[in-house]
Order: C-alpha cells, then structure tokens, then sequence
C-alpha cells in the first residue's frame, strides 16, 4: 500500500494574483505557508482486479474507470493508465473550507500514483502537473498558488509570470521569530463550506477590466511584496496590518466574498484587539484567521468563544510518501 501525506495551505496576501486573468499580463505574487493538516491517499492494489474502488466523501466502484465522477481521480488515471486499484482519502479538514484541500488532494493522488508505479516525480514537478490536471484538463476557474504550497511545502514566496513559470522562493526566518509568527496567528472556524468557483470566477472576469478590481489586486500584490521584506527582517507584526488591508481589498474584487457573519466575527475580533486578519480561501465560508499579539490573545478568545478554534502550525515538509508497505 502506497500512501501519501499532503499539507494544506494558508494564503497571507497576494491571493488572486495567480489566477490566468491577472498574471498573464502583469506578474502576480502570493506569500503562502503549508500547515500541520493534511491529505491522506491510500492507493492498493484491489481485491478483484477487473474493478477499481474509489472512497472519498462517498464510494465508486466501477468497471471502467472513464465511469468514475470524481473529476480528478478519472483524469489521473486515465492519464497513467492505471486500473484496478483502490483509492482511499482521508482528510483532516473538510474541502471547501479556504485551506486549499482540493489542490492537495489532487497532489497528493499525484504523488501516491507515481510511487505506486515506482516513478519518482520533484515536488515542482507534482505542482506543476496538478495545476495541468485542475485548469488545463478539467478547465477549474482557480489559480495556481495551491498546488505550489502543498506540493513544495514551508513558507514561501510564489511568484506567477507572464509565461506561466513560477518561481519559489523561501522566506527564512530567524528561529524565534519563526516561532512567535506562529503562535501569533489564530484561526477559527466561521462554519460551512461552499465551492470557489463562482467567486473565482467573477473574480478572474472583474480584473481583466481596468478599474476598482484591478487596482485593488494591483495593491495585494504590492501587499505580499512587502510582506516578504519585513518577515525577512524580522517583523512579525507587520503581519497585521497587512492582513487587515489586504483583506479590505479582496472585498473590492468579488461579491460572495464576504458577507454579514463574516463581517461581524472580523469586527468582533478587531474591537478585541486583534491587529488584521482574512478569511481563508475565495470566500463566503470557512476558516478566519487573525493576527493577535499574545497580550491581546485572551480578549480575542473570549470574543469569538461561540466559534471552534483550530490550532495551526507550519509545516515544512509537502507532498511527502509516508508508506510503501
């Protein structure tokens, strides 16, 4: 049995940028970290070889593997060849929370694919071939920045050029600061779970035109560029007002990405002296994260106690093959 272990993302600033409509004319940017929650698959050899078994939120079991309605798991096989096996995911948060889940379920069954049939693919290969798999293929509204954070793993800067390159670069952290980030961050989860699609979509449609929306992810791109300079000097708690701003800007670029609850937990979380934060993802539903100092910390706790807090840290690992037994 093959089984890979992926992380999930969390997006800091420049989100948007990655997608086609904006990238392809002007470089976009996102500055990204992978967390301590992950995809699971398991890919075996099934019991009755004629048949292929898939188990995810629900159970395929077909003859013909161009029969399976999982868009991605039948793209993946088809494209290898590969039959007669029995695919199981496991996740440690549900899909369509902000997290990034679909991308890295689509690495991650990269990933245990290859091992499967004793290939070895670089972890930029996987990323690359994911996004080929989401956008190319299956024709998904939605950018680039996932794939490249499960598939690579730590805290990066991820730049999306003109010529559909992306260059990774790491943002090395003194130790202790590296840490204090970490501990300053506080997520909780608004509930729900929703699909991005629509919300990328119009989102793609409203920056292709010159006005408010282009403008307004022009400055979250120039917001992730000044991210990474004051991490790399240490500045943990320019991470708020980013957040903050940012945030304010993303609104501009869509509707659905926010609404009335969301606005509400943010407000809350703000008057409790948290310094920024987001929601995760394309919006409308999920995961809020906020930027609190530790002095601070108990206040915000206590204003958002009606919500389940989800204790978060940075992985540096990726897309990484935890069996071959």
């Amino acid at each position: 049995m093959i089984i890979s272990r992926t992380p999930f993302r969390v997006s800091f600033a420049g989100g948007g940028s990655d997608l086609r409509g904006f990238y392809s004319r002007e470089p976009g940017c996102v500055l990204s970290t992978s967390i301590d929650k992950y995809m699971y698959i398991a890919v075996h050899p099934f019991f009755f070889p004629g048949q292929t078994l898939v188990k995810y939120s629900r159970t395929e079991l077909v003859e013909d593997v161009a029969q399976i309605q999982h868009p991605i798991v039948r793209e993946v096989l088809t494209h290898f060849g590969v039959a007669g096996v029995d695919i199981n995911s496991i996740a440690d948060i549900p899909s369509g929370t902000g997290l990034g889940t679909s991308s890295a379920f689509t690495v991650g069954l990269l990933n245990a694919v290859h091992a499967y049939l004793g290939r070895f693919a670089s972890r930029t290969e996987l990323a690359r071939f994911a996004c080929e798999i989401e956008i190319e293929r299956l024709k998904s509204p939605i950018g680039k920045q996932d794939q490249y954070a499960s598939a690579i793993g730590g805290l990066n800067f991820l730049r999306f050029n003109p010529d559909e390159s992306v260059t990774v670069e790491r943002v090395p952290m003194d130790a202790d600061r590296f840490t204090a980030l970490q501990d300053n961050l506080l997520t909780f989860y608004a509930s729900g779970t929703r699909s991005a699609n629509a919300i990328l979509a119009e989102q793609a449609s409203n920056v292709t035109r010159r006005g408010t929306a282009l403008e307004a992810q022009r400055r979250i791109v120039a917001l992730a560029e000044e991210l990474r300079v004051e991490l790399l000097n240490g500045n943990i708690d320019a991470m708020g007002g980013v957040l903050h701003e940012a945030w304010v800007r993303k609104k501009e670029l869509a509707a659905g990405v926010s609404n009335g609850r969301i606005d509400e937990i943010y407000d809350l979380a703000l008057r409790a002296g948290a310094r920024g934060g987001k929601l995760l993802g394309a919006g409308g539903t999920g995961f809020v994260m906020f930027y609190v100092t530790p002095d601070r910390q108990p206040a915000v706790r206590a204003a958002l106690a009606g919500l389940r807090e989800l204790r978060l840290r940075f992985d540096t690992s990726g897309s990484t093959i935890i069996s071959t037994a």
